[in-house]
């Protein structure tokens, strides 16, 4: 097992009832859950890789594939879509060369969707990397990704 997966475990004392916060740790450290992880974690808990695997998959906040190191998230809501947020999503689609659910080549960025931020009245918005950009226009929306960009000297 590898020494930073064990320290994670441990951390809980190979306790099964923290498995979404082992999951948590995990993700945070790797930025998804790779597979052979998730195999040596059923193995140190004493628990079925179908389990754990389950319940990856039942909680949208894991990922079982690569992420990129910027999430961005494009709520489209009620209140958001019917300001524009599918033009939006459109733009920055086209910026990132990436559709929702995918990451760029360079894992730099991530791209998704959610239903709502329960942010309405400042909706379009976008999160980027959990930061909130409220009254979301075109111009802004790809104005948020090249700032991101230029500060990191990435290009996709």
């Amino acid at each position: 097992m590898r020494e930073e997966v064990r320290t994670i475990v441990n951390r809980y004392g190979k306790d099964r009832a923290f498995l979404v916060s082992i999951l948590q740790d995990i993700q945070a450290r790797y930025n998804y859950l790779p597979k052979d992880i998730l195999l040596e974690v059923a193995e140190e808990l004493h628990i079925s890789p179908s389990l754990i695997f389950s319940v990856t998959t039942f909680y949208k906040a894991f990922s079982l594939t690569p992420r990129g190191k910027h999430i961005v998230s494009v709520c489209l809501g009620t209140a958001c879509h019917v300001r524009g947020a599918p033009k939006i999503l459109d733009t920055l689609e086209r910026t990132l060369a990436i559709k929702p659910g995918q990451t760029t080549k360079n894992n730099q960025f991530t791209l998704e969707t959610v239903n709502c931020v329960g942010a309405c009245a400042v909706g379009p918005i976008i999160i980027m990397d959990g930061e909130y950009h409220g009254q979301m226009t075109l111009s802004k929306a790809g104005s948020v990704i090249g700032s991101v960009k230029a500060k990191e000297g990435t290009c996709s």
